[in-house]
């Protein structure tokens, strides 16, 4: 049965929601300050419906178990940066904002959550393990996967980008299968591992909820998060424009909406010795995040006929090799620490030091 004192986030975005898109017009005429007030505020909306999505991801989760439990975590935080995405993107078409967006949650997966997850964790525990083929895996397949998508873009003439992205959309797609059948089948161990029952998570089942509701609840907030996009999309262009603000501004706000909830339940896993699932999330969403958002943008922008530039800058090529080289080779004994996590978080400074500065 739903509990709506449980739900209160979700009934307070849909008031913002309600209120918002009576007063959008009013809002732009009144002038840019108002309009970016209005988009703040919405961003908060959409963050709290999104904590909702993310818990009842989490209930599903832990119903079914690993791995299929951290795919639908993943899968939950992908959905909603696709839904902002692709309506940010048909308000006010941007060529590179789908390319930053994807960039900036890689940095703030794999820099971010995994960085500051494994100093937490480690000064709390020391070395925390986790199966090792899980981090190898993953990080060579986000490897491939920005590498095809994301670098060799550049090298590619204009006039063909149309076949490049549709090379690129059935790469992604069958390597999305592939690790699919891989994280389910034959190969589901490598992303589990056994702890003690010291680290267990059973929780009473009144706070579990049913399945089917809190499927319902995560579906109808997909489309709240919709709807509230739609109407910050419009007050955040507004808002921005003419500012000076760095140009991935836009896209580090969508990469932090879609991330933020997984930045919590990492955080818990890390501080209950349970690495596994930190990796498992802040790879599993770096993997997820290039694999699927990447061939709906780029079938969007087909069918729309508008290119999207996706091939990374040069300084943001050098962060994205120097992130997978320092989780290569942090991940590559099947345990971490606070300084491996440090190396982490000190790039993921770096990124936010160069996106203040518009490099």
């Amino acid at each position: 049965m739903l509990d709506l004192k449980q739900e209160k986030f979700l009934l307070l975005a849909l008031i913002v929601a309600l209120v918002a898109y009576p007063l959008e017009h009013t809002l732009l005429n009144m002038g840019q300050t108002a309009a970016l007030i209005g988009a703040v505020v919405l961003i908060g909306a959409i963050l709290l419906a999104a904590l909702r999505v993310a818990h009842h991801a989490e209930v599903l989760a832990e119903k079914v178990g690993e791995p299929y439990g951290t795919m639908i975590l993943t899968l939950s935080a992908v959905l909603v940066e696709v839904v902002i995405l692709a309506i940010m993107l048909s308000h006010a078409p941007s060529p590179t904002l789908m390319r930053d967006t994807v960039y900036s949650a890689v940095m703030l997966d794999i820099n971010g959550i995994l960085g500051l997850a494994a100093i937490l964790g480690g000064l709390k525990h020391g070395e925390q393990p986790y199966n090792l083929d899980s981090g190898n895996t993953y990080v060579v397949m986000i490897l491939t996967a920005m590498g095809v998508s994301m670098i060799v873009p550049e090298f590619i003439p204009e006039p063909h980008w149309r076949a490049w992205s549709v090379f690129t959309i059935i790469v992604m797609v069958v390597m999305y299968a592939m690790f699919l059948r891989l994280q389910t089948g034959k190969h589901s161990y490598f992303f589990n591992y056994k702890y003690g029952s010291k680290h267990g998570h059973a929780e009473e089942e009144g706070e579990h909820g049913n399945v089917k509701t809190s499927a319902a609840i995560m579906i109808a907030g997909l489309v709240l998060i919709g709807v509230l996009a739609e109407a910050m999309a419009v007050l955040l262009d507004a808002g921005l424009k003419g500012t000076g603000v760095p140009p991935i501004t836009a896209a580090l706000v969508v990469a932090v909406i879609s991330a933020s909830p997984e930045i919590l339940t990492a955080l818990r896993a890390a501080l209950g010795n349970r690495m596994q699932g930190v990796v498992n999330i802040a790879l599993g969403a770096s993997l997820s995040t290039v694999i699927l958002t990447v061939p709906v943008i780029e079938g969007l922008a087909l069918i729309r006929g508008e290119p999207i530039f996706m091939a990374l800058t040069p300084v943001q090529t050098v962060m994205a090799l120097l992130t997978l080289l320092a989780a290569a080779i942090n991940l590559h004994d099947g345990e971490t620490n606070a300084i491996e996590g440090l190396t982490h978080f000190v790039l993921f400074a770096a990124f936010l030091m160069l996106a203040a500065i518009g490099v």
